[in-house]
């Protein structure tokens, strides 16, 4: 089984290869500053006790408080949690946000909780963890399964034990509680941002450009429908059942596909379309590829059969380091995770600053203030990429670490 954390770690030496970076910094970025791991006993309808485990890799936090989302989902590993944290740490680096890197999860299948269930077990995973976070310490968010209800049971549940409101202690929450307007898509419009560029510079013109997404959740759909809407043609879906690609190859009705996938609980069987697996997904003939599901999809064995001429990874380390160096080889051009979905946490920044200002911005503000920092960092990234004459991903690691390492020799720790 491929070790996400173990990929994190060779992505790092990598780029602290390619930049010479100071060994002392490189020594101190090689692990996790703290990791918790926990039980959380809940209640169940039935009156009987089940007990859970939960984990927060707090990474580093040398720019600001830990910054990351929390995951509900039965494969949730300590290994993969600490991989996300790194990400976070190098993802938050390369936008310039004055944040560290953090992540956190616990093993369930929300799916099988009840709405009563799932409150009591996101409320019991704060108790057990309040004295690690808040505004200036370690700010949560939604990841994969969790959602706005779950961050607001989780800030009132910190607000009741700290007594005292602190709407900055965890970012993702609904509007009216402090939530930024813009950030339930702001994942899949960083990524459009990236596309948009990287697609320029490949020369591919939307109405002629075809693009396949694995993975048709949250941010997947809004990606999707963002870019066609744009003029792009998205001709493949997917959910956890299994993939679709239009017949024809044209343009999906984005908004049926939806309904569909509403109604029957999966995009298969929509009319005009064939059924194919995730894995045939990912080697259609298309322009763009949009992994956008779980990490560790594109790996040195289907690497080779990737036809895409662009690939925006809006998933957390979809691709392993060894395809890595066979897309670089094949000229297939990719945005890394740590920019491509940076969308989200960037946003999250914004929602921390207006709870601080206790004053909130338009969606029209926060998306113009988003794409700044977004299209900023992708030609920043990409004058690196043309310095080093390596890959993206490389190229964006090399430019995070150069602030994270500013950031150790300025705190004195080496």
């Amino acid at each position: 089984m491929v070790s996400p954390f173990d990929n994190a770690m060779k992505q790092l030496e990598k780029a602290a290869s390619t930049m010479n970076l100071n060994r002392d910094i490189y020594a101190v970025l090689q692990q996790p500053k703290r990791v918790l791991t926990v039980s959380i006993p809940v209640q169940m309808d039935d009156g009987s006790i089940r007990v859970f485990t939960g984990f927060r890799s707090q990474y580093n936090d040398v720019l600001g408080p830990f910054k990351g989302g929390i995951r509900y989902h039965h494969d949730v590993s300590l290994d993969e949690v600490k991989a996300l944290s790194f990400w976070m740490t190098m993802k938050c680096a390369t936008v310039g946000l004055p944040l560290g890197g953090g992540k956190g999860g616990i093993i369930v299948n929300p799916k099988e909780l009840s709405e009563g269930e799932l409150e009591r077990l996101s409320r019991g995973y704060v108790r057990q963890l309040y004295k690690y976070l808040g505004p200036t310490q370690d700010v949560p968010a939604p990841d994969v399964y969790t959602t706005p209800q779950i961050m607001a049971w989780m800030l009132d549940e910190y607000e009741t034990l700290v007594g005292e409101k602190a709407p900055g202690m965890i970012t993702g929450k609904p509007l009216v509680v402090g939530g930024s307007a813009g950030r339930g898509f702001s994942t899949a419009q960083g990524g459009v941002y990236c596309l948009r560029e990287a697609a320029a510079k490949l020369g591919l013109v939307p109405e002629h450009t075809t693009i396949a997404v694995q993975g048709f959740g949250n941010a997947g759909s809004f990606m999707a429908k963002i870019l066609s809407k744009a003029g792009y043609k998205i001709v493949a879906v997917s959910d956890s059942k299994g993939a679709i690609v239009s017949e024809t190859m044209s343009g999906l009705d984005l908004t049926r596909v939806e309904e569909h996938k509403t109604f029957n609980g999966s995009v298969l069987n929509f009319p005009g379309t064939k059924q194919i697996s995730n894995e045939e997904l990912l080697e259609l003939g298309v322009d763009i590829l949009i992994p956008a599901a779980l990490e560790n999809v594109i790996t040195e064995q289907n690497a080779p059969n990737i036809q895409a001429k662009l690939i925006v990874e809006l998933a957390n380390g979809p691709v392993t380091p060894e395809a890595d160096v066979i897309l670089h080889e094949k000229g297939i051009l990719f945005v890394p995770d740590i920019l491509a979905n940076a969308g989200g946490v960037t946003v999250s920044y914004f929602e921390q600053v207006q709870n601080a200002m206790n004053y909130y911005w338009t969606e029209e503000e926060v998306l113009e203030k988003l794409e700044k920092i977004i299209v900023t960092a992708f030609h920043e990234i990409w004058e690196i990429k043309e310095r080093y004459a390596t890959d993206m991903r490389t190229a964006a690691f090399v430019h995070a670490l150069e602030r994270v390492g500013e950031g150790v020799k300025a705190r004195g720790i080496v």
